[in-house]
């Protein structure tokens, strides 16, 4: 019993550091969840008198399966990521603070566009970047995990690191600003001021929209492009909430009480770079939306 309670104690402290790790890795909260219990029960059935640094230990064994899971993945979907699908949004409301598990989850700003590049990588790919960019863990380790040299590790996270940097827009990291902007657009759409919207839109911006498995993403590049859909407008009905979504500036559309969408901007040099939009109601209905009234 002293061992079960000094384990359990040991692991709470350390839960929110590795559910950050899972989360990076996966893209998807229920699946980080799933990721961090395993690594619970492997701890509990192990000789733990044998493990020197458990906050280590147990960050690989997070690790470990994160990768299993994302080949299982892989395997079972065959086909590579495709773009559009949108990974899990962590969605809080903006006049509240973020609950310390999901602050730990979004450290370092990995907002949903960083998310997107992630889905992008090999599984190998992803946790080298995820491992040694973002939690400083050496590549001897990393190796250890991946089955390859420590040397073959760092080419897998130079070649994810390229990747990110030629794709992920680097987001303003002022929120203040992130919400002058975001609510400059969401004016100028209201009022169908066309001009006006695409100068707050970089020349380069893609709006991804995931309407859910059975229907293909919609993608619109460039400013004109994404100013006419934008002016489209919104459903008959639907209230806008402003939310934080992986810690950035966005919204929760509602419409009759329930989750239509969730949409997350991110604000680079003072314009819309990207605009990520989860409009599938399946994963909607499994997001923790309790915050908002839903």
């Amino acid at each position: 019993m002293e061992r079960d309670e000094y384990l359990a104690g040991e692991f709470e402290e350390r839960r929110e550091h590795l559910k950050a790790v899972a989360y990076r890795m996966l893209g998807s909260v229920p699946e980080a969840e799933d990721a961090v219990q395993e690594a619970w029960l492997r701890l509990h059935r192990s000789d733990d008198e044998g493990i020197e640094n458990l906050g280590g230990w147990l960050t690989t064994v997070v690790a470990r399966v994160s990768l299993d899971m994302l080949r299982a993945r892989r395997r079972r979907h065959d086909d590579p990521f495709e773009e559009g699908r949108l990974p899990e949004p962590v969605v809080a409301p903006l006049e509240g603070e973020l609950d310390p598990e999901h602050e730990a989850m979004l450290a370092d700003s990995v907002g949903l566009a960083l998310l997107v590049v992630l889905e992008t990588l090999t599984p190998a790919e992803r946790l080298a970047f995820v491992l040694h960019d973002m939690f400083s863990v050496p590549f001897s380790e990393i190796a250890a995990i991946v089955g390859r040299s420590p040397e073959a590790s760092r080419q897998l996270a130079s070649r994810a690191r390229r990747r990110v940097r030629g794709s992920a827009p680097v987001p303003e990291p002022d929120l203040r600003r992130q919400r002058e902007v975001v609510e400059a657009y969401l004016a100028a759409a209201r009022d169908g001021r066309f001009d006006d919207l695409v100068a707050l839109l970089d020349p380069d911006i893609v709006l991804r929209v995931d309407r859910g498995a059975d229907t293909a993403p919609l993608i619109i590049r460039g400013a004109a492009d994404v100013a006419r859909q934008a002016l489209r407008g919104a459903p008959l009905g639907a209230v806008a909430h402003p939310a934080l979504v992986n810690g950035g500036a966005g919204w929760l559309v509602t419409s009759d009480g329930a989750p239509i969408a969730v949409a997350a901007f991110t604000v680079a040099d003072g314009r819309v770079a990207e605009l990520n939009v989860l409009a599938d109601p399946e994963r909607l209905a499994h997001l923790d939306l309790s915050d908002f009234g839903v």
